[in-house]
């Protein structure tokens, strides 16, 4: 296996990939101790002229002195290759602040796997043995990306994760070609290829912390509270819970310090929290909050016991995705989530299941059953809509 660990050796490997109807890619890295994750490797694979594992692959020390990515970030925006990754989603997240660059054109064999049949987020390892009838030493999984040399197992390990998935890649590529259902991917795909995914707002952090406190003053001072902290994490690169975690935020929400001597009372702030900047940045942060308007308190989003769910029909919604997930082979996860199901027999519309691909699968007749136009009834093992 080969360890490029110099820009020149890069820019060769990837100017081969410019040649390549696609290239597999995959990487390992850290986040324990850091806001942003940290890239320790990265490896990539091409196809070759007598079949998919026929062609090279490499791993990418992004570590070694002096090393340059350009030569990759030029690569992920040339449309010509197309670039396959599975469970992409973190992948891209390091590319976008790492490199300022998202993949394009993306394959997501998880995505694509869901929609062929492969049930809801299936792992890589299951595609490995289902696809390309190979496995997987899971042995090297959690340790240090980061840690010089790198172990010859853990290099084994590594590469695996892209030379398999290029038999997955095409496999399910002519899988969603037969079925007609590439188009289904590629619109799960443009959110992951939209960088405002990718991107936090301080201003929303709060919506993250789990509360059913929905006083508009205490969600007012947690909105400030989260504020500042994902501000104070990303300028320091530190995890949020370094900052202060999210139980210390619902405390200091309802207690409302307003001096040092208040911080030194709390519970559950950090030590390192009770003084110094942070310290500071929390006493702003609640005063922020005591300061705010009433007409510009935050709102929970609505939950699920303050919607008029009607419960028989919300039932009957879950038979119907169950009856559709089975009859068309995409995971009911993918077509439907199960907030989706409450909202539509809250009667509620504006919900991703009535848009898109999701639609025709799904969507209409969900809108047929909650207008009484159909129902369900069971023919042997199977559920299939009729008209009333």
């Amino acid at each position: 296996m080969e360890l490029i660990t110099t820009t020149e050796a890069l820019s060769d490997f990837c100017a081969q990939a410019h040649d390549a109807p696609y290239v597999t890619i995959d990487t390992e890295f850290l986040r324990e101790r850091t806001y942003y994750s940290k890239l320790c490797l990265l490896q990539m694979a091409l196809p070759g002229p007598d079949g998919p594992d026929s062609g090279p692959a490499v791993l990418v020390d992004p570590l070694a002195e002096g090393l340059s990515l350009a030569p990759f970030y030029a690569l992920l925006r040339d449309e010509s290759t197309v670039k396959v990754l599975h469970a992409a989603r973190q992948d891209l997240e390091i590319f976008h602040f790492d490199g300022q660059t998202l993949p394009v054109p993306l394959f997501d064999t998880q995505i694509a796997a869901m929609v062929c049949g492969f049930g809801d987020q299936i792992g890589y390892e299951t595609l490995v043995r289902k696809l390309a009838k190979g496995s997987i030493d899971k042995s090297s999984r959690f340790t240090d990306w980061s840690r010089r040399p790198l172990s010859e197992a853990q290099l084994r390990y590594a590469l695996a994760d892209v030379t398999h998935l290029r038999v997955i890649y095409e496999q399910l590529a002519a899988k969603l070609d037969a079925s007609g259902r590439a188009g289904w991917v590629a619109e799960e795909l443009a959110v992951l290829s939209d960088p405002e995914t990718y991107v936090t707002h301080p201003e929303d952090a709060w919506q993250r912390i789990k509360t059913r406190n929905d006083s508009g003053r205490f969600l007012a001072i947690l909105r400030e509270l989260a504020a500042f902290r994902e501000n104070h994490a990303q300028s320091r690169n530190v995890p949020r819970a370094r900052v202060f975690k999210d139980d210390a935020a619902l405390e200091l929400a309802s207690v409302k310090p307003r001096s040092i001597e208040d911080l030194g009372r709390t519970r559950l702030l950090l030590r390192e929290a009770r003084k110094g900047e942070i310290a500071q940045g929390i006493l702003d942060a609640v005063q922020r909050g005591l300061d705010c308007p009433p007409e510009d308190f935050p709102e929970l989003a609505r939950a699920r016991e303050n919607m008029n769910v009607n419960p028989a029909l919300a039932d009957l919604l879950r038979v119907l995705l169950k009856a559709k997930s089975d009859s068309t082979g995409v995971a009911a996860k993918l077509i439907a989530t199960s907030s989706d199901l409450d909202a539509l027999a809250a009667g509620l519309r504006d919900v991703p299941a009535l848009s898109g691909w999701r639609a025709d699968v799904f969507g209409q007749d969900a809108l047929r059953l909650c207008r009484g136009e159909v129902g369900l009834a069971l023919k042997g093992n199977y559920v299939k809509v009729i008209a009333l």
